[in-house]
């Protein structure tokens, strides 16, 4: 992943960091749930209404906590996939980060068009390739077996929520994330992970910093 400018990877982070929200088909909204393919697409469980509307649009988070808080606006073209076929895997997850899907169709989302704040953004500068997809499982599955408890009290430590049994679910050069009973708690990385090793080295950091 090349460094990002700066208004771009705040606004990259800002979407990672915020799967549920709304999405605009037409004339009407639904809530949504999405996560991140590993070529910076957007992955969801969709109405078949959805799928046909040529006028979508992605609003993130659903609702914002204060009326000046910032709220990401996506303009995005869906493409069907099917769970039995080439994009298959990104069903499965989908449903490692959210559970069960409310519906049986799956849509890939390009992004055409992003507005975040004042700031207006391609949708090509927006979709970024995790560079660390291939170690991500590696990562996981690390965290997952034996050191729980290090997610637990990054979770209490920098996003104050208590997390029974925590699961990493995805790593990617900008932080990653937790999975808890009711959410996805995102942990950002105030630099760009470079590597499987750089995302542990920066755990050990933020375990470091809470001692």
């Amino acid at each position: 992943m090349n460094q990002l400018p700066p208004d771009i990877r705040a606004a990259a982070v800002f979407l990672r960091g915020n799967l549920s929200g709304l999405i605009r088909f037409d004339t009407e909204y639904m809530p949504i749930r999405v996560v991140l393919a590993p070529d910076g697409r957007i992955v969801a469980s969709v109405m078949e209404s959805m799928l046909r509307s040529i006028d979508c649009a992605l609003y993130l988070p659903e609702e914002p906590n204060n009326e000046e808080d910032d709220v990401l606006q996506l303009m995005v073209s869906l493409e069907r996939f099917e769970e039995d076929g080439e994009h298959g895997h990104l069903a499965d997850r989908w449903r490692i980060y959210h559970g069960d899907p409310p519906d049986v169709r799956w849509a890939l989302m390009a992004i055409d068009f992003c507005k975040f704040g004042t700031l207006a953004i391609d949708g090509e500068a927006m979709t970024s390739p995790n560079s660390l997809s291939d170690d991500e499982a590696a990562v996981c599955r690390l965290m997952n077996q034996g050191r729980e408890a290090d997610l637990r009290a990054l979770a209490l430590r920098f996003r104050e929520i208590e997390i029974e049994a925590p699961r990493m679910v995805g790593v990617d050069p900008l932080g990653f994330d937790i999975r808890g009973r009711f959410d996805v708690v995102r942990i950002d990385s105030d630099r760009d992970l470079v590597s499987g090793e750089d995302a542990i080295a920066f755990i050990d950091e933020l375990l470091a910093s809470t001692e």
